[in-house]
This record gives C-alpha cells, structure tokens and sequence, in this order.
C-alpha cells in the first residue's frame, strides 16, 4: 500500500511539475516574441516531456538503466498510439501541414538514428552527447525559422488563439514570476520522478516482472500523462493543432533530449540497451512513428476509425508484453494471429483509404 501511494503521490508531482513548468516556460518564451506554433512543438511539447526525462536520467543515476530506455520506447508508443488514438476518437484531428513536411519526418529520423547507435547494445556518452546535441539545433532552428515566418505573416494556426500575447498586468506577466513557476515547476519534477521510480522497482520485483517491462508500460504511461491531460483537452476544445503537435514534439523530445541527457549521466559507463527492446520494442516505435505518415498524409486529417485503430494496436502491444513476460501459452497464438491477420488487414485498409483519398478519387 506504501508502495502504491508513493507512486500515485509521484505521478501526481510529475503532473503538477510539468503544468507549472509550461504555464511559466511558455509565458517567458511569448514574452521574447517567440510564435504560438514553435511554443506548442518546444516549450509545450517539451515541458510535457519533462516528466520522461526526469524519471530516466533519475532511472540512470540509480542504477536502473532498463527503466530509462523502456520509459522513452514506451512513451513514443504510447504518444502516437493511444493518445493520437483517443483525440482522434474524440475530434476528427486536423493536422498542420509543417507538422506533415518537417515534423513528422524529424520524429522517423530520431527513431532510426536511435535504431542505429543501439544497434551495439548500449548507447555511450559521446551517442547521448550526439542526441543532445541535436535536440539544441532543432530547437535553435525552429525559434530561427518562426521569426523569419513572422515577418512573411504565416498561416495562423490553433496555438495563436491558445497562446495568446503576455498580459503585463497579470500574475503571471512577469519575468520573476515566471522564473520562480519554471523552478518550482522543475523540483516537482525531480521529486515525483524519484518517488515513481523508486515505486516502479518495488512492483516490478513483487510482479517477478524484469525493469524493461515496467518501464515500457506502468512508468511510460505514468510519465506521460501530462501529454494526455494536454492533448485531450486540446481535442476537446477543438484544438487540434495543439492535441497533434503536442505528440510530435514530445516524442522528438523523447528521442533526443532524454536519451541524449541520460546517456551523458551514465557516462563512459555507457547506457545498455536491452536485448528484447533491440529486437521487439523499438522496431514497433519505429513503426509507429512511420504510421503517422501515411495516416497524415490522407486528407491531413486522423479520422476516427484510425484512431479507434491505433488503440486497438496499443492494446495489443501491451498484451504480447504481458503474455511475453509470463511466458503465457496463448502467446504464439496471439502473435501468429497479430502477424498473419491483423497487421496485414490493417495495412491492405491503409492503402486503399489513400487511395480513395487520391486526387481525382
């Protein structure tokens, strides 16, 4: 009981951490003129992400390395998967065209570099080194390309009615005070992260569950609740630019900023990459992540029937890792039914939905 309440306690924390650090980071980045969009894909995306980077560096620097890798995997398939796949069931979700030309396939090319520097079975400082620093020249290139759309008048999209100009006048207008929300926000951060690890090794060792598995479901899922709370308020509210946005950037984010930070804390050490996760997890991350393309592409929308897909699929992967980790007898015949029925149908209706969504069509 001691054990769920402190996980529960540090899930809340990371949630609160992560409001008040994007309430008072967004606030100082429109104070400096930064546009809505690159807000919503960096300071938003980012900030719901703080809670992943915490917890796996936090994972690294206790030793609990599995933990830190399944936590990011498990995160960017729970991004694109069930959450997409809820706000899409909520709101037919409308995608920027950025997000289709630039974003998306950032997002494909992290997952495959993160494919190729654990293809050796461990990712060093100078791979997270690499990661990190690719993270800073994202994010310089998107506040360099946001300021030279502002002079061009770019077309408006759903961030500028959410993230409207600075009030002076309010609480929050000020520099101080929005300093004081992003160190604030950060401590609940770094408290809640080291509660829901701590938390997370209890249960996978009361479960007879390995580190890999926790960390690709219970912790991923936990951590990235702030991404939920935002993108299905943001569908909600018809938002929608915002609800897909919010996933993109946080699953770059993911990729880069915290692989990048924990292979740096686990220094020359290096960051082991679990054999399972080479074989199985990240190839479906990679998969994922390719999905989008497609399913953006026709009509840049996600319908709902594709949503309702995508959480079909989530709740499939997470049944083959319970039945994996069990070593159930129903696994061969779920896996057999997975490969040999379900993902070609689904493929087979992929195709022939872009092709009824063909010009001309």
């Amino acid at each position: 009981m001691m054990t769920l309440l402190m996980f529960l306690a540090g899930l809340a924390a990371l949630v609160a951490g992560a409001d008040v650090l994007v309430r008072g980071a967004s606030k100082m980045a429109l104070t400096f003129g930064i546009s809505p969009l690159v807000v919503g894909l960096t300071i938003v995306a980012f900030g719901t992400s703080a809670p992943e980077m915490a917890v796996s560096v936090g994972a690294v620097l206790d030793g609990n390395t599995d933990i830190a890798i399944g936590n990011v995997v498990g995160s960017n398939i729970f991004n694109v998967l069930f959450i997409l796949g809820i706000s899409a069931l909520i709101a037919p979700l409308v995608v920027h065209l950025q997000l289709i030309r630039q974003e998306v396939p950032i997002m494909i090319g992290a997952s495959v570099l993160l494919l190729l520097l654990g293809w050796d079975g461990s990712l060093g400082m100078w791979d997270g080194a690499l990661l990190f620093g690719l993270l800073v020249a994202y994010t310089v290139f998107l506040v360099v390309q946001s300021r030279r759309q502002n002079s061009q008048h770019a077309e408006p999209t759903e961030f500028d009615e959410e993230l409207r100009p600075v009030d002076p006048g309010a609480w929050d207008g000020k520099w101080p005070v929005q300093l004081a929300l992003i160190v604030v926000g950060l401590g609940l951060l770094v408290l809640g992260s080291d509660w829901l690890v701590s938390a997370a090794v209890v249960f996978a060792k009361s479960l007879g569950v390995s580190d890999v598995v926790i960390g690709l479901t219970i912790v991923a899922a936990g951590t990235s609740m702030p991404e939920v709370a935002t993108s299905v308020a943001a569908a909600l509210k018809g938002e929608r630019d915002i609800a897909v946005g919010n996933v993109v950037g946080s699953c770059t984010f993911n990729l880069l900023g915290c692989l990048g930070l924990s292979g740096l804390a686990a220094g020359a050490t290096g960051l082991p990459v679990a054999a399972s996760v080479m074989a199985f997890d990240i190839w479906v991350m990679l998969a994922c992540a390719l999905a989008c393309l497609p399913v953006f592409l026709t009509g840049r929308e996600i319908a709902r029937w594709e949503g309702g897909v995508f959480l079909a699929y989530y709740a499939a992967y997470v049944a083959y890792l319970i039945l994996a980790a069990q070593q159930h007898d129903a696994l061969a015949p779920f896996s057999a039914a997975m490969m040999g029925f379900v993902i070609p149908l689904s493929l087979v209706t992929l195709v022939v939905s872009v092709l009824r969504r063909a010009p001309g069509h």
